[in-house]
């Protein structure tokens, strides 16, 4: 079965984004974040904004754990 990506529900500080990157590629949720936040500062901070916000609106929240 693919992996599908998500917006993580459990690893989420903002709208989940990072959480359902980190867990989808399988890596630490705190190395996604710095990452986001250095790629951000080297391409400015609006580029990386507009990303999140559209990954925010266009990937599903998973269905939380019962």
């Amino acid at each position: 079965m693919a992996k599908k990506l998500y917006r993580s529900y459990s690893q989420k500080m903002l709208g989940g984004v990072c959480g359902g990157l980190a867990e989808y590629f399988d890596i630490d949720v705190s190395l996604v974040r710095l990452i986001f936040i250095g790629f951000g500062l080297v391409t400015a901070v609006l580029p990386m904004t507009f990303f999140y916000i559209i990954a925010w609106i266009v990937v599903p929240q998973e269905k939380p754990q019962a």
